[in-house]
């Protein structure tokens, strides 16, 4: 969000020293920094760090991020500035660096390992950045640009002493036309920023200046490329499509031209021309092609365009983009169930919960062939989405995203003060209370961020909030972003406090999976699950303290557990779950619930077999058929003792009349997902039940089940199903065909066994079948 786009006077280096020294009523918050003298460091090396990537160790001052770094519209001519820059921190009460504090690397933060500098930035201090650079000759005769790709959070950017303006902002791009403020030979670029992290309310993501468990490391200053450029005069500033695939038509929508200018637009695919068309004016052009290849995960189409500007006759400005065919939207599946709906087919959507941390770069990936590692393994997996959990990324992650197919849900960067009562708990009646300065930061950078990423076909759900972190006037928020971008599908909110609004309606539940019953006007969706937890010695943040939801020892631990959580969603899905995100991609600082480790090293399943589980997950949507229902929506009858039974308490025949009776669930009040209709907190308890059954089951057998600790279960005296540890919700737990066979049409007995050592406590249970699709 652009606070202020204004330039100051220009200053001379020597007459304002003058000034500094005589104070001028007015002058001390547009005081123009000196140039100043380097100290300390001058020889860039890597700063320490618990762990590097393969990437970060090939990174050097000639190096960092060469790519031209916006794919949505690219230019021939332009002039990187990554690189070596001076730095200075200070107390934020001065003016400006009385000296130069040595040589930190440009796009990494000043607290990565890669900046060369390695220090933390305190809420009341500033970060200085210093460099020159030279003009090429040829671009002479037009507007030069200077552009930021991301600065966080607060910018102040001055040329050759003259401020060209302010910038508020963690994620979205800024510029400068800085034509006016240029001199011949060297010019001379200061940057000043300003960051509060978790002081304030502004959006930051995870960052904390005291980084534990799911809060990482604080990052402050640039974070993604700077670069110039020449544009002609009244040369093209943006650039997005729209598409319609029952049409196969196109919209061009080009911004920043003059009202009478034309432009000429060419279409490829691959290397075949397939249309040149010309606009009568600078207003959007929609053309048709004919038969147009739809963007899919699969089948990911991608459509090059070439966009010339014509004054007259002639070329007065050209760039490079490309667009997609690909709609997103809510309909019904053949069983009435509301399914997200890519071109217009339901599609079951599985990804990762991505967070884009770095352990040398923190939120700076160390290179763009590193960012596109993570994405290349997900797709080696076999996952056909993600969600970019409260970061934005730079624009060429959305790029490869496109090209790779892989859909994403786009987080806002989350915002807030706990200390404010701004983090609210799950399913808190009330929203978080902002000042009006505070949500109207929020909701520009918002838009921001909207306006920054639309044009990426990938991008199919915008994820505005997140379990309450910031959540404030939750429902204008959600019809702010349906209302700006009707095109794509919004998550109201992700996990926890739910205002009904939203096309989706979205739960985490750890490990899970579980689901929201279906819903006639949202989509269900399981916005967070899994979280298993496996450290990898010599790959690790930290060696102590390392933490997942579960955490296990081995990689066949892990892999046997992350196939059954897998195995578990295909219930859920014939019951009307339409997507699930998997926490997550990576470890990060010292979560160990990572597919890779933080350093991207390891990977812990094995592409084949994972890829494998994860195509069952794709096919036709098999159907779920209920024979005894759980105690959630009303009590079902049970008799128990607390007491330890005979020996064949399990069995059909044996005599439980002096058992209690009671409804189902048991347990204590407070533990999470239970629904307690009766009391239970000693330290086991014995379930006696009958359950009517008109026939037989002839599907695969699964238990909806919420058991708090381990559990026994009896179907007719044959062991069915032997759980340990405990769940957080209802879950599918899939039966043996043993357990099939032990039913009958009929009266049929189920003995339970739970016992419980510490903390919450609750027992409950119901029995369904899966079906195949009908055909």
């Amino acid at each position: 969000m652009l606070a202020v786009l204004a330039a100051s006077p220009v200053w001379g280096w020597l007459g304002f020293w003058g000034l500094c020294n005589t104070p001028q009523p007015g002058l001390a918050a547009e005081a123009d920094p000196p140039a100043g003298q380097t100290t300390g460091q001058t020889v860039w090396k890597p700063a320490p760090a618990p762990l590097m990537t393969r990437w970060g160790r090939q990174v050097t001052p000639e190096n960092p991020w060469p790519e031209y770094p916006r794919p949505q519209l690219v230019r021939r001519h332009w002039l990187n500035l990554n690189g070596l820059w001076d730095y200075a921190i200070t107390p934020r009460q001065e003016m400006f660096p009385r000296e130069w504090q040595g040589k930190i690397l440009v796009p990494y933060p000043v607290e990565s390992a890669l900046s060369g500098v390695g220090k933390s930035v305190a809420p009341d201090q500033h970060l200085w950045y210093r460099r020159h650079f030279e003009v090429p000759a040829a671009w002479k005769g037009q507007r030069i640009w200077l552009r930021f790709q991301a600065v966080d959070w607060e910018a102040t950017v001055w040329l050759n002493g003259r401020k060209l303006g302010t910038h508020r902002g963690m994620s979205d791009p800024f510029g400068f036309d800085i034509t006016e403020a240029l001199q011949p030979g060297s010019n001379e670029l200061i940057v000043r920023v300003w960051d509060p992290t978790d002081t304030a309310a502004q959006p930051r993501g995870k960052q904390v200046r005291k980084p534990h468990g799911i809060w990482y490391t604080a990052v402050t200053g640039i974070w993604q490329t700077v670069w110039l450029e020449p544009v002609p005069p009244g040369g093209i500033q943006g650039l997005h499509f729209t598409t319609d695939i029952t049409r196969g038509e196109v919209t061009v929508h080009p911004h920043g031209l003059q009202d009478k200018d034309r432009y000429r637009v060419s279409v490829r695919l691959g290397s075949q021309t397939l249309l040149q068309q010309t606009s009568a004016d600078s207003r959007p052009l929609t053309f048709r092609l004919e038969q147009p290849r739809l963007w899919t995960p699969d089948t990911p189409a991608l459509y090059d365009v070439t966009l010339e500007v014509l004054r007259g006759e002639e070329v007065s400005d050209q760039v490079e983009s490309y667009f997609a065919f690909r709609s997103v939207s809510v309909g019904k599946d053949r069983q009435g169930f509301l399914r997200i709906l890519l071109n217009g087919q339901p599609l079951f959507q599985l990804g990762t919960l991505d967070q884009g941390w770095w352990p040398d770069g923190l939120l700076t990936p160390p290179s763009d062939e590193a960012m596109r590692y993570d994405l290349e393994v997900l797709k080696q997996l076999g996952f056909n989405m993600l969600r970019k959990h409260i970061k934005v990324e730079p624009a060429r992650y959305y790029y490869h995203c496109d090209r790779l197919g892989l859909l994403v849900w786009q987080d806002m960067p989350s915002g807030g003060v706990p200390e404010r009562g701004h983090f609210l708990p799950p399913q808190a009646p009330q929203d978080a209370r902002l000042t009006e300065e505070e949500k109207r930061q929020f909701r520009g950078e918002l838009q921001a961020m909207i306006d920054h990423l639309r044009f990426f076909p990938c991008i199919v759900v915008w994820v505005p909030f997140n379990e309450g972190w910031g959540q404030h006037d939750t429902n204008d928020i959600l019809r702010f972003v349906k209302t700006y971008d009707p095109t794509r599908l919004v998550d109201g909110p992700s996990g926890w406090a739910d205002r009904g609004f939203g096309d989706l309606k979205d739960l985490h539940s750890y490990p899970g999976p579980a689901m929201f019953p279906p819903l006639p006007d949202r989509v269900s969706v399981l916005g967070e699950f899994g979280g298993l937890g496996l450290p990898i010695p010599g790959h690790l943040w930290k060696n102590t303290d390392n933490w997942g939801y579960r955490t296990y020892r081995t990689t066949e631990e892990l892999r046997q557990h992350y196939a059954a959580l897998i195995r578990r969603l295909h219930p859920l899905i014939a019951k009307g779950l339409a997507a699930a995100v998997y926490t997550q991609t990576t470890d990060v600082e010292v979560e160990v619930n990572g597919l890779l480790t933080y350093d991207r090293a390891v990977l812990k399943l094995d592409p084949e077999q994972t890829r494998r589980w994860h195509r069952a997950l794709f096919g036709p949507i098999p159907r779920y058929r209920e024979w005894i229902p759980t105690s959630e929506q009303a009590g079902r009858p049970w008799r128990y003792t607390l007491r330890p039974p005979a020996e064949g308490w399990e069995k059909p025949d044996f005599d439980d009349r002096t058992w209690t009776e009671g409804s189902g669930g048991f347990g204590t009040k407070g533990t999470p997902g239970a629904v307690v209709r009766t009391e239970w907190k000693t330290a086991d308890i014995w379930l006696r039940g009958v359950w009517e059954l008109q026939e037989q089951p002839r599907g695969e057998l699964w238990l909806r089940i919420h058991h708090d600790e381990d559990a026994e279960v009896y179907l007719n005296g044959i062991l069915a199903a032997r759980l340990t540890g405990y769940t957080t919700d209802y879950v599918e737990i899939p039966l043996p065909e043993s357990a099939r066979q032990a039913l009958r049409p009929g009266k049929n007995i189920v003995a339970v066994h739970c016992r419980q050592t510490r903390g919450g406590q609750y027992i409950d249970l119901g029995l369904g079948e899966l079906l195949p699709a009908e055909k």
